[in-house]
């Protein structure tokens, strides 16, 4: 009798530590590569999604360095779709970044960057779908990542997350990222905002969403970057006048036997391919295809975060699963992915009729995503303009252009196609917004 129940016990606690281990976290102190101890809180950790939580997803959790309490809760994803969440943290947004003068062949060392969103805010940097960053499959024949199949995902994510940090369902949540994130972030929205509305759950505080240089449209998109070209003086006027004449405003999907419209897109081609188009201004890394690594100190910063993530005692100081992945890649081009998503507009629309907050800000440099494609498809809301055009500013100078919706969407300007390119800026931009100010 006493071994059937203890054989009953073990049963019942089976599931409990499949659970603690799907959702396990730990406390980072310390990370190779800095010196001293970590000048902010950070925790790392695995949240098992999808059926039987076989999906882990890998996070660094970053407490705000303000009043975490009290602070803004956001959940930051990096475009791709393979992106990892490291290229947020340590490029971007986040209080660490490499020392790209600093090369002693050693483990590329990091420093503290005065521009972190976590200033200000707590953030989760979520390495999603599965295959990306350090998240992983324990099946190996689990359904293929889509952006429909994300969105649900992340949404199980937040509140599983949630439900293990019960302190921070308080905290205004607002779901972040930039490039291809455009596609899944406002479904993410969505599917949250769907699941507050059943009964019995706990409720995320969702408040809104940020996006930068958001891909939004694919049949959009691209045809937008000849107005681009043209209105930045790297095509001349014949060309321009010519693709539109001939091309008819497809520029991307062109009959062959259209010859004129084939020969401009050609002139177009020759003039713009010697740019970076992520940041038209900057260098071009000539061997890059890859828009996260299109220019020489990019291409170093790719590098050095290649080397320090794979690096095993990075992996350790992480708490990343032994043997759970192979080579870590900072951006997985080859990930097996459905882009089942072809316009998050009417996710948008319905996050606006919902009443989310949203800030959409659009590097005025970047031709990978024209300003000119993101202000096409905020047109299209219908909503009407509370503050116009204006220039907003740093330090006296100007560092963009803004414009309000009556929608609680602001849009604004400045950089490139990554906060690579302005860290600042865009940093002091978040902190206005997030702190309800105008820019």
């Amino acid at each position: 009798m006493e071994i059937k129940l203890l054989l009953l016990l073990v049963l019942e606690l089976l599931p409990l530590a499949f659970i603690k281990h799907a959702c396990s976290r730990s406390t980072v102190r310390y990370l190779p590569g800095f010196q001293g101890p970590l000048p902010f809180e950070l925790e790392t950790g695995y949240i098992g999604v999808g059926e039987a939580e076989e999906d882990q997803l890998f996070y660094y959790f970053i407490k705000s360095e303000r009043n975490p309490e009290e602070d803004p809760l956001l959940i930051w994803l990096s475009g791709g779709p393979g992106c990892s969440s490291l290229s947020g943290l340590l490029f971007e947004n986040g209080p660490l970044s490499f020392n790209i003068e600093s090369d002693n062949g050693d483990i590329p060392s990091l420093v503290s960057t005065t521009y972190s969103w976590t200033k200000v805010a707590n953030i989760i940097y979520l390495d999603q779908p599965v295959g990306t960053g350090f998240s992983y499959s324990r099946n190996p024949l689990a359904d293929i990542p889509s952006d429909i199949r994300s969105a649900k995902l992340v949404n199980e994510f937040v509140h599983n997350w949630l439900a293990k940090h019960p302190e921070y369902y308080s905290n205004p949540f607002y779901v972040t990222g930039n490039s291809y994130s455009g596609i899944v972030v406002p479904a993410i929205v969505q599917e949250i905002s769907k699941e507050n509305g059943l009964c019995c759950k706990p409720l995320v505080n969702l408040q809104g969403y940020v996006l930068g240089n958001p891909v939004t449209d694919f049949d959009n998109n691209d045809n937008w970057r000849i107005p681009f070209a043209h209105g930045m003086a790297l095509i001349s006027d014949e060309n321009y006048q010519l693709l539109r004449r001939s091309c008819r405003g497809n520029c991307i999907i062109v009959d062959p036997l259209n010859t004129d419209c084939l020969k401009s897109v050609q002139e177009f081609e020759n003039c713009v391919s010697g740019l970076d188009v992520t940041y038209i201004l900057g260098l071009k890394y000539v061997n890059a295809s890859d828009p996260y690594v299109s220019n020489p100190s990019e291409h170093r910063m790719s590098v050095q975060s290649n080397c320090w993530a794979n690096d095993e005692s990075v992996r350790r100081a992480l708490h990343v699963e032994k043997g759970s992945i192979g080579e870590w890649l900072r951006c997985y081009r080859e990930i097996p992915y459905k882009f089942d998503i072809r316009s998050s507009v009417p996710y948008h629309k319905n996050n606006s009729i919902q009443g989310y907050r949203s800030l959409i800000f659009s590097g005025d440099h970047d031709m990978y995503v024209p300003f000119l494609a993101t202000q096409d498809w905020i047109r299209s809301l219908n909503y009407s303009i509370i503050d116009d055009w204006r220039p907003w500013m740093i330090h006296n100078q100007v560092a963009g252009y803004t414009r309000t919706y009556a929608n609680n969407m602001t849009f604004a300007t400045g950089g490139g196609h990554t906060m690579v390119y302005k860290p600042e800026e865009c940093s002091v931009m978040f902190e206005r917004w997030i702190n309800g100010q105008p820019l």
